[in-house]
């Protein structure tokens, strides 16, 4: 028995299997923790109108029944660091909605907002400017997706003053973060897609720094063809910018261009109370105001309860895709895009003199 046995067990042990298909793709339009299953989301009200917007995404997720739940803490921008607790409450969740963190002016404090992004590493910054239907702007056709890398750059805070009214600022360009960046922006376009990635940088100035940046870009674009990459000079694309928006669609950029270009992409298309965002890294996501995330809004918009919560809300539909909950995404943002048609609910800034609870209502009226 035993040699009858033998031969098959070789020819089993030698049998050639098939090769097991892996992912070639390591990036997605945004890293996905879940499967689906109710999930909970950290939560940062933050300064100024940051709790006043915070809340009213509470208030329509809570309407929608959607499948998340909160775990709120209170961090505000005059703390030294973000309290341990709140970090390990990310990292636990993997996902965290944001309001503004007030970042006080010189005096050597340090912004937490971008403490938070070194923390976590969440290397990509994801800001989509677009066109909203029934919201007048200079220009139409207008739908910038702007992604900038988070991490380094001038944002490295590396600053010390060499003698008395002498201060030297580091900028700091690594290969590995600007591959990353590169990379990210080309998979987002090729599963969003797009049809064109834009390197922003001023390499004609910094020619190692700048420099490698681009040569960085080059070299994902190579592993593209489908996509059409090109490169713009940063003075150059502010100016194209306000004049022909409609020729970008994304955008590539080293950490202060991005932040630049973002705020200008999104004046451009309606202004910062409506454009979404996130950071994002391989393990977490962070979601708050797209643009002017530090911004935490005039203290007449606190007292009289008039911030527009438009641009978190299309944050939050962000965050549910992210979530793996798409058909809680697509009724949030059909049903604050149908409000901003109508045009009876509006913030001051787009022109309306409702309060945030009103605009509250009127989404969640329209919910389907």
């Amino acid at each position: 028995m035993a040699k009858r046995t033998l031969p098959i067990l070789k020819q089993l042990l030698h049998r050639q299997h098939p090769p097991v298909s892996t992912p070639s793709r390591s990036v997605t339009y945004m890293p996905r923790p879940g499967d689906g299953a109710p999930r909970t989301v950290t939560l940062i009200p933050g300064d100024g109108i940051g709790p006043l917007v915070t809340g009213a995404v509470e208030q329509v997720m809570e309407a929608m029944h959607a499948p998340i739940y909160f775990e709120k803490f209170e961090v505000h921008g005059d703390m030294k660091a973000i309290p341990t607790e709140v970090v390990d409450s990310i990292r636990r969740n993997k996902v965290c909605l944001k309001g503004g963190l007030n970042t006080p002016m010189g005096g050597g404090v340090s912004s937490l907002n971008v403490q938070l992004r070194k923390e976590l590493d969440l290397y990509a910054s994801l800001v989509n400017c677009f066109n909203l239907p029934g919201l007048p702007t200079r220009h139409e056709n207008v739908d910038i997706v702007v992604i900038r890398e988070n991490t380094e750059g001038e944002y490295a805070g590396l600053e010390h003053e060499v003698v008395p009214g002498v201060v030297e600022s580091l900028k700091v360009i690594t290969k590995f973060c600007s591959e990353r960046i590169a990379k990210y922006a080309f998979e987002y376009a090729y599963l969003n897609n797009r049809k064109t990635v834009t390197a922003v940088h001023k390499a004609n100035i910094m020619k190692l720094a700048d420099g490698l940046f681009l040569e960085s870009c080059r070299e994902i674009a190579s592993k593209y063809p489908s996509i059409k990459y090109n490169e713009i000079i940063v003075d150059n694309c502010c100016m194209q910018l306000v004049s022909k928006p409609e020729q970008f669609d994304v955008m590539v950029t080293p950490n202060l261009y991005g932040n630049l270009v973002a705020n200008t992409a999104a004046g451009i298309a309606g202004g910062t109370g409506v454009m979404p965002g996130g950071n994002v890294g391989a393990d977490h996501a962070v979601f708050e105001q797209g643009a002017s995330a530090g911004n935490v809004g005039k203290q007449k918009f606190v007292e009289r309860k008039t911030a527009n919560p438009v641009a978190l809300l299309l944050s939050s539909a962000m965050m549910l895709r992210h979530l793996q909950f798409p058909s809680f995404a697509d009724r949030l943002e059909n049903s604050v895009k149908r409000v901003i048609l109508e045009g009876k609910y509006r913030t001051k800034d787009l022109g309306g003199n409702s309060t945030t609870q009103e605009v509250v209502d009127a989404v969640i009226a329209k919910l389907d």
